[in-house]
């Protein structure tokens, strides 16, 4: 049983900035959100007009008023380890604390949403979920897709994530694989008996360091992708000519490409070498389409962007969902000790999306 007192009081839950402070000021790292996801489901139990589900530490509400669209809210709960920025402190307009710009002001704008709107112009599924910063297999919409996939059913989704309070239209897709070099070991006192797997390594870092990254714009959005080496393990012994070295690279890939073309592409450029993909996602498409994300774009009143990076709009992207991610927090300061979010993005992004649910 939770024995803390919920500091989500219903004055908190009306002020989008002192709900977000709340909300950092609830210690989350990955696999510990159960405090969090106690607090949140309490309050939207005696909700009248939501009903209220639970699954491990994802907490879903959701309206039903017979309205034409279903819409998702979704954002997660859980933050990267703490870095000396526990609890939030306050400078001026600026909101310190680790969660702050990823993704707690974005969970605040649901969760003010959830509990103050109560006749929105589309039925509302809101998803306060686990687990996003870690594996796949632990994330919460994960779970609930196998577990209860109607409950992901919808029109549109927005997820929360930070874009600096501007719309970011799909996501790229990410693979990490293994580019393998060989040898054959030696004496480091007479390596010439040897080949050695690490200074064939250099080739591999050339082509990388040489890649010229497509660039391609789908629907007025523009992404960039990359590959990069991200990790180099080689070496037996202070005195042996290794004869492995492993290179780890991680491609970021366009949504126009599927994740089979994406191994094709990274397959020809490594043609010569040993790889195995270790780890995929599939992007994306930019979802801007769907009636009521054509009514979100209106509200915010600015034209999209790409997303550079993955986010969980992909999972409602390969359910036929189109999806956009937009919250007040800085991509850029994610996972960073100085970690903050600007007090008048918080009140700006929400002031947008009470205009587009209540219109």
């Amino acid at each position: 049983m939770r024995t803390m007192e919920n500091p989500l009081t219903p004055e908190v839950l009306a002020d989008p900035v002192a709900l977000t402070r709340a909300l950092v000021d609830i210690e989350s790292v990955s696999l510990n959100e159960k405090a969090i996801a106690d607090c949140v489901e309490e309050v939207l139990r005696v909700v009248p007009h939501l009903t209220t589900y639970r699954y491990g530490n994802t907490v879903m509400a959701r309206t039903d008023l017979g309205r034409a669209s279903r819409v998702v809210l979704a954002g997660h709960l859980d933050t990267v380890p703490l870095n000396n920025n526990f609890p939030s402190t306050l400078r001026g307009d600026l909101m310190y604390g680790c969660g702050t710009s990823d993704m707690k002001s974005g969970v605040a704008y649901a969760l003010h949403l959830a509990t103050s709107l109560p006749a929105p112009r589309y039925d509302v599924t809101y998803f306060f979920y686990e687990a996003e910063e870690i594996e796949s297999r632990y994330n919460g919409l994960h779970l609930v897709a196998q577990a209860h996939p109607d409950w992901l059913e919808a029109d549109f989704a927005l997820l929360l994530e930070p874009t600096y309070g501007i719309v970011e239209a799909g996501c790229q897709g990410t693979m990490r694989a293994v580019v393998v070099t060989t040898g054959v070991r030696a004496h480091s006192a007479r390596s010439w008996h040897g080949v050695n797997a690490v200074h064939g390594a250099g080739e591999v870092l050339r082509r990388l360091s040489t890649y010229q990254a497509r660039r391609v714009t789908i629907d007025g959005c523009d992404y960039r992708e990359g590959m990069n080496a991200t990790r180099i393990h080689g070496g037996v012994a202070g005195n042996v000519v290794p004869d492995r070295c492993e290179i780890e690279v991680n491609y970021r890939f366009a949504p126009d490409r599927t994740p089979a073309e994406a191994e094709a592409h990274l397959r020809e450029v490594f043609a010569d070498y040993e790889l195995t993909v270790t780890d995929c996602a599939a992007g994306a498409l930019p979802g801007l389409e769907a009636a009521p994300a054509r009514e979100f774009l209106a509200a915010v009143g600015a034209a999209p962007i790409g997303k550079l990076g993955w986010t969980d709009v992909a999972r409602f992207a390969a359910m036929g969902i189109p999806a956009l991610n937009f919250g007040p927090g800085d991509p850029n300061l994610a996972h960073h000790p100085d970690e903050h979010v600007e007090i008048s993005k918080i009140r700006d992004g929400a002031a947008t999306l009470h205009r587009w649910l209540a219109a």
